[in-house]
């Protein structure tokens, strides 16, 4: 495997993302494992999920793939994870706001599992937050 560094974060990574947009919906937690045991074999670091894949589901699927596997696996990994899209049919459950951000990074890292991620990411612009309060 290629490793790369993360930006200028001084983080290295595997040049190839294991998306996991699928998990939960046509990739079910069997195959999901299957191809995340596979990804870390091949020597994959980054694996992408986000808050609304299939409504959390990918990333429940993911934690329990984290918690099943020992720290000499888990460890590598490189863990990001998105936020924006509506979580729920509250006004306020959608967005780059600071507000919404938060919550969402959260309820993903209850989801996950796991107490802190790696890299979490705006999954698109949002015309009314104003850049300055989603950084």
């Amino acid at each position: 495997m290629e490793y790369r560094t993360l930006g200028a974060s001084g983080c290295a990574v595997s040049a190839f993302a294991l998306g996991t947009m699928t998990f939960g919906n046509t990739t079910d937690h069997m195959d999901a494992f299957a191809q995340l045991d596979a990804f870390a074999e091949a020597g994959g670091t980054v694996v992408d999920t986000a808050d609304v894949y299939v409504g959390g589901t990918s990333e429940r699927i993911t934690g329990r793939w984290l918690a099943e596997r020992p720290a000499e696996i888990t460890e590598r990994m490189v863990l990001a994870t998105k936020g924006r899209f509506p979580t729920s049919g509250e006004p306020n459950a959608a967005g780059l706001s600071r507000r919404h951000l938060d919550r969402a990074l959260t309820a993903s890292l209850d989801r996950l599992g796991v107490d802190t991620i790696d890299l979490y990411q705006v999954h698109a612009w949002d015309p009314l937050t104003p850049l300055e309060e989603t950084l």
